[in-house]
């Protein structure tokens, strides 16, 4: 089995680690404090702050386990070094949505960074993938449920 590679940026991996370590820490702590509390007002079989408290353990352990996954396979993008000739992962694109004659700027990162809505879009999706590899004054079509979008590339720049 071929394990897939988690591609992040220096600031994604940051962020991963910043929050294992919360994780590990300050969260685990904290909901250990909470079932020693609540296993001292007596049975367990009835008591909602425990098995509150259980569940929010067994959410921070989960999550710890996919953070410590991601960063064993990660494979980190210096942004630094990356070609601003072609659109790659890192960059910063400045494109116009032709439909709507509307500027867009999006940070092309891997997918377990993607939040579009802070303007990061993964290498994975449909318009991070056509833009991959593409030059300034190219244009990409996208194919969405809405219907086909073209976009032209206005500019490529180093995103930090």
């Amino acid at each position: 089995m071929v394990v897939k590679k988690n591609i992040l940026t220096y600031e994604g991996l940051r962020k991963l680690e910043e929050e294992l370590h919360d994780l590990k820490v300050n969260q685990r702590k904290m909901v250990a404090q909470k079932i020693k509390e609540a296993r001292e007002q007596g049975d367990l079989s009835e008591n909602a702050e425990y098995d509150a408290a259980k569940d929010e353990q067994r959410d921070i352990e989960a999550r710890i386990e996919e953070i410590e996954k991601i960063l064993k396979n990660a494979e980190v993008v210096l942004e630094d070094e990356v070609d601003v000739n072609v659109i790659n992962i890192g960059c910063k694109v400045r494109i116009l949505d032709m439909e709507y004659n509307e500027e867009l700027v999006y940070k092309i990162v891997g997918s377990t960074e993607a939040n579009s809505l802070k303007g990061k879009i993964s290498n994975e999706s449909p318009l991070g993938s056509e833009l991959i590899g593409k030059k300034v004054g190219e244009i990409c079509t996208v194919e969405t449920q809405s219907g086909t979008m073209k976009y032209k590339i206005l500019e490529i720049q180093r995103s930090n």
